[in-house]
């Protein structure tokens, strides 16, 4: 076994190579070991070949890692800190960088792929990779523990309800329960925090949809991946280097409205949005929904808000249009042992002075879904008293 190349000559033939035009072939990599007087053995060059090719093609030491099964987010707080998560939360990894300034080239070169600059003027990008991989990335020194880049992997594949309930995301009367939403129309939000398996859960249930009805999917960067027949998928854009031509989900969900959709669903209501996707589910566009970062289920109401009060509409009015939009919440989160799960369902309704509260109707077990003060709500906008 060679020993290791010290940083010096690689940086030194990484600079030579550069310099000239040509592939990165191990004969060149000689060449240029050569010009720096350093030792040129069969398996030095090799080393140096194999090391530099990491650098520019693919994700570098993170591409193994991102191949692995069922691998959903991929971590890295520094050259000697990766972790990665499978669905059972953080594990760290043994997979290192020589030092911060290689982070810094894949994280430059990644967003590169994707026509971003990323550079002590521009230190942070978010962007999605040719390969459907969600990127974000924030430099040294803004970043203090060095360059930080964060990958969140499109699943190959859609979930189904059955494998969902297999992996012990919901029980089995639970997943009933999320089909009985779908089929009857109801317009619903799945919420929950980051990393919590919002946009697998969509995606599952956006499959349930009968055949017949025409999809439009509202994305800030392309994630759900629904199995149906009919889908039609728009993709925001952000500012360019310029700082023009973005298009904002706002933007395309009133593009979508002149679509005829048979469901509107936006993808990650996350700002002025929420107004557009409230009025859309109180003019007729039935069996709507959407993903939206919360705490909690009881929080949803106050996050909607937020939102609304943030694109101008007035607090009583924006809780208005919540109570007539919204007659499902979904919420997710992790248990005690990192797994994710389907947490809770609960149902919009105005208190005494007007405002909304989400009431639950029903929490899920390992075993057994638990039927909460709302249900009677919930059996009422579903059509059915079978629970």
């Amino acid at each position: 076994m060679s020993a290791p190349v010290p940083a010096a000559v690689l940086d030194d033939v990484r600079r030579r190579l550069a310099g000239s035009a040509g592939e990165l072939t191990p004969h060149r990599v000689a060449e240029a070991l050569r010009a720096t007087g350093s030792p040129v053995g069969d398996a030095t060059v090799l080393a140096v070949h194999d090391l530099l090719r990491r650098d520019v093609l693919g994700a570098g030491p993170l591409e193994e890692l991102l191949r692995l099964p069922d691998v959903t987010d991929v971590l890295v707080n520094g050259p000697e800190d990766v972790w990665i998560d499978r669905g059972g939360g953080l594990e760290r990894v043994a997979v290192t960088f020589p030092d911060d300034a290689a982070v810094r080239r894949l994280a430059q070169r990644l967003a590169a792929t994707a026509g971003r600059r990323l550079d002590d003027a521009s230190p942070h990008a978010d962007v999605r990779l040719p390969d459907g991989t969600r990127f974000h990335a924030v430099l040294a020194p803004v970043a203090r523990s060095g360059t930080v880049i964060s990958l969140r992997v499109p699943r190959g594949r859609v979930w189904t309800l059955p494998e969902l309930v297999s992996a012990g995301a919901l029980p089995p009367d639970g997943a009933f329960l999320l089909e009985e939403v779908v089929d009857s129309r109801c317009a619903f939000l799945v919420t929950g925090g980051t990393g919590t398996g919002k946009t697998s859960v969509l995606s599952a249930l956006l499959s349930l949809v009968d055949p017949g009805e025409r999809i439009v999917l509202v994305e800030d960067a392309s994630e759900l991946r629904p199995d149906h027949a009919h889908v039609v998928a728009l993709e925001g854009r952000p500012a360019n280097i310029e700082g023009v031509g973005e298009i904002s989900l706002q933007t395309l969900v009133r593009q979508a409205l002149r679509m005829r959709p048979d469901r509107l669903v936006v993808g990650e209501v996350r700002g002025a949005e929420a107004v557009d996707l409230l009025a859309a589910l109180n003019t007729g566009h039935g069996g709507g929904c959407g993903t939206l970062h919360a705490n909690s289920a009881a929080d949803v109401p106050a996050r909607i808000e937020a939102l609304s009060l943030a694109a101008g509409l007035p607090r009583e009015a924006a809780h208005s249009q919540l109570a007539a939009a919204l007659d499902v919440v979904i919420h997710l989160g992790r248990g005690r042992d990192g797994r994710r799960r389907v947490l809770e369902l609960g149902v919009p309704e105005r208190d005494g002075t007007g405002l909304v509260v989400l009431r639950t109707a029903a929490t899920f077990e390992p075993d057994r879904v638990v039927r909460g003060p709302a249900a009677g709500a919930l059996a009422a906008r579903l059509g059915s008293v079978a629970w």
